[in-house]
């Protein structure tokens, strides 16, 4: 692994600094992705409008899209240079779910008429986008799904729920998986739709997390008619796309660097109030040598993700070395929660602006309980690295 940029990729990583500093610092919302990343649900789209403007120009929205599509073309090294670049400034991302999801799955899996119709919509932010994969009784097991979609016509209806939806609540359109041929085994039997989310019989329904906040929501779907034109792909071979989808999750360097950034954060506080009853830091001396461990495990974190994009950019497909990446980080954030309620004492408990650094690690330790639930569990990851990594048996 070579930690040092070539010529060409210094010169690039120079482009996107000027870039940050010139075009957009004054269009990143004050908190920048930390802040918006709590309330991202809330408004923050509409905060984002200005840096949206200044990336589509570069084709930086979808940086990793294809140049015909309205991307950037942009190797593997330089999407990871740009991520890591736009983590260390606080830039958030502007493209959701429809650029790092739907849109490099309908490049791949959709036809033209899909393709013309949902792309630059995706690319503009007129349309927001939400996954329907997870129900109630399939959540590691996606496979065993139980939402029905069955051909009446020229369009399927679908009857079902889904859970853990995060952005729901605003989205415009759905990707969803359904099943189609019930008698089929069960990863055979899937197809992957795309749904208006203002369709009769989609009813959404907001939950609430233990920070208050209404992240994610279950969805119904009650006799919900789907044009058959909304079908992706062939009938029936819906898992196969679906991990397609998965497989375009982004690079885990701006988790890696956005967990740094909350340490230098948390010891910059500390520092600045030790001794005056708004931090432990004075009373309790162990925290320091806790706060060193979390920079230590910080930096691992940032090695792991350069060992992924090393092996991407040879041509190789990361498998239980990304997830050794996210089991790590997932509980990583659980443990940088616990420090920071911990330094902060008392006033870990509060949330609000005017709160100790605005009541992020109320919030943060709240939400990281589900850190190792969402995206894949933490025993899910760990059978992974212990088969596919370690060569174990299943049994």
């Amino acid at each position: 692994m070579d930690f040092k940029d070539n010529t060409e990729e210094a010169a690039f990583r120079t482009e996107v600094r000027d870039f940050i500093n010139n075009e957009l610092r004054k269009e990143v919302p004050e908190g920048g992705a930390e802040d918006l990343e709590r309330g991202m649900y809330r408004g923050a789209f509409e905060r984002l409008k200005g840096v949206r403007q200044k990336l589509a120009g570069r084709g930086w929205i979808a940086p990793a899209w294809p140049k015909e599509y309205g991307g950037a073309g942009l190797s593997v090294k330089q999407q990871f240079i740009m991520n890591e670049e736009f983590a260390e400034n606080r830039v958030p991302p502007v493209g959701g779910m429809g650029v790092s999801m739907i849109g490099p799955t309908l490049i791949v899996h959709g036809n033209e008429a899909q393709k013309q119709e949902h792309l630059g919509r995706i690319l503009s932010g007129e349309v927001q986008w939400c996954q329907g994969f997870s129900e109630p009784g399939s959540g590691s097991d996606l496979a065993s799904l139980q939402t029905r979609a069955v051909r009446d016509g020229d369009d399927f209806v679908i009857n079902g729920q889904k859970i853990w939806t995060s952005g729901a609540q605003y989205a415009h359109w759905m990707f969803m998986m359904a099943r189609t041929d019930p008698d089929a085994p069960k990863h055979k039997g899937i197809s992957y739709f795309m749904l208006d989310m203002k369709s009769p019989g989609v009813t959404v329904r907001p939950l609430t997390n233990l920070a208050n906040q209404n992240m994610f929501n279950e969805v119904f779907f009650e006799d919900v008619r789907v044009p058959a034109k909304n079908l992706v792909g062939e009938l029936n071979r819906g898992w196969y796309i679906g991990t397609t989808t998965l497989d375009f999750e982004r690079s885990s360097i701006g988790s890696a660097v956005g967990i740094r950034l909350q340490l230098d954060g948390l010891v910059k506080y500390a520092k600045e109030h030790e001794g005056d009853g708004t931090s432990r830091t004075g009373q309790l001396e162990s925290l320091k040598g806790e706060l060193v461990d979390r920079y230590i495990e910080a930096n691992v974190a940032r090695l792991m993700s350069y060992r992924v994009v090393t092996m991407q950019a040879a041509g190789m497909i990361p498998n239980h070395e990304a997830s050794m990446t996210k089991l790590f980080a997932s509980e990583l954030n659980q443990r940088i929660a616990r420090t920071g309620v911990r330094v902060l004492g008392l006033y870990g408990q509060l949330y609000g602006d005017d709160a100790p650094m605005k009541g992020r690690y109320e919030s943060s330790y709240m939400t990281s309980l589900a850190s190792t639930i969402a995206g894949g569990t933490s025993e899910i990851q760990r059978n992974i690295i212990a088969t596919r990594g370690l060569g174990l048996p299943r049994d």
